[in-house]
């Protein structure tokens, strides 16, 4: 845009031999013009004396030198170009020759301006689709957390006291999960920039793994996490633990789901030349046939009641951050996904 407006507006009052030359958009929303480079929105054109249309020069009723040139596309109307009066050895009236040139230049310029509009319009569109995954994507994930507090929370006003010690594990949890809340809303930030930024530190894999299924146990109650870690007691990786976390614990949530409320996951973890092989697999009816392949993508669900479709598209794009992939296995019986992990920072 910036390149077609410097054309009109700087060279070609210099091979045209006019005095100026303004490019004004048709703001179609609006209905208004707004000058380029953006100066001022206007309602009408300047009354020019004369208008080129369809090859002619026309005189028309206004009352000032110049010539408009309106920009006609395909779709219609997108601008109009204002020529300022001739100079020097060319004032006076514009040759046959010239419209006719100048009438080539208004469609070409036309339709780049058009092609420029409608890039423009799929950007706001795809801003607009990527803000709606982002909020249904932060409502999702906070479901978990929530929980957790307003259970643990509740419990706090029992009539009948907890022991001090469970009363601290309890706040200690409510704690650990407002400040998993604000990492997520950092997160979605993040993506609402279009940020894969991984905040890594060095951790113990066994340990980790250890941990991430103690978490799914504590958050999605009803479900009994069976492990089968492989990984050497020594294994270092540096990774970003709470995008893990919260991958692990979005299949974990839909594997909840289809089970109705509770059941089994098993979670089985090796490290073969340098890469985490994980494998999580559920109990429940397994993943239809008509949704396998469109599985991890935004607003794809097993048809569960109050899900947005969203946990497993987060799930896969929290691993491709690593540099891994996600996917889901044919054998059965219920889901099994198969996470890998290279474990060099990427």
């Amino acid at each position: 845009m910036a390149g077609l407006t410097r054309l009109l507006t700087d060279t070609l009052p210099v091979a045209a031999g006019v005095t100026g030359a303004t490019l004004l958009l048709w703001d179609r929303k609006l209905d208004t013009f707004e000058e380029l480079p953006r100066r001022e929105t206007r309602a009408e054109p300047p009354r020019a004396r004369f208008m080129i249309s369809e090859g002619q020069l026309l005189e028309t009723q206004g009352d000032e030198d110049g010539v408009l040139v309106p920009l006609m596309a395909r779709s219609g109307l997108v601008g109009i170009l204002v020529l300022g009066p001739r100079r020097g050895a060319r004032a006076g009236p514009y040759r046959t020759a010239e419209v006719r040139h100048l009438s080539v230049l208004a469609a070409r310029a036309a339709l780049a301006l058009e092609n420029q509009l409608y890039q423009r319009e799929v950007i706001a569109s795809e801003r607009m689709a990527a803000l709606g995954t982002m909020a249904g994507m932060l409502a999702h994930d906070f479901r978990g957390p929530m929980t957790v507090i307003r259970g643990y929370a509740e419990t706090l006003l029992e009539e009948h006291p907890l022991p001090p010690r469970e009363v601290r594990e309890r706040a200690e949890l409510i704690i650990k999960m407002v400040d998993r809340l604000e990492r997520m809303t950092a997160e979605t930030l993040d993506f609402a920039r279009e940020s894969n930024r991984l905040v890594r530190r060095n951790v113990n894999l066994a340990s980790m793994l250890f941990e991430l299924a103690d978490g799914i146990s504590l958050e999605l109650p009803g479900l009994a996490v069976d492990r089968d870690v492989r990984v050497p007691a020594d294994a270092q990786a540096s990774l970003d633990v709470d995008k893990l976390r919260r991958a692990l614990g979005n299949i974990a949530a839909n594997a909840r789901d289809a089970m109705g409320g509770s059941g089994r996951l098993r979670l089985e973890a090796d490290v073969r030349d340098g890469v985490l092989v994980m494998t999580v697999a559920d109990e429940g009816p397994g993943v239809p046939e008509g949704i396998r392949e469109r599985l991890f993508e935004p607003f794809v669900t097993r048809g569960k009641k109050g899900g947005t479709g969203l946990g497993l598209a987060v799930a896969r794009r929290f691993v491709e951050d690593h540099g891994g992939t996600v996917e889901l296995l044919p054998e059965g019986p219920g889901a099994r996904f198969r996470i890998l992990l290279p474990l060099a920072a990427h």
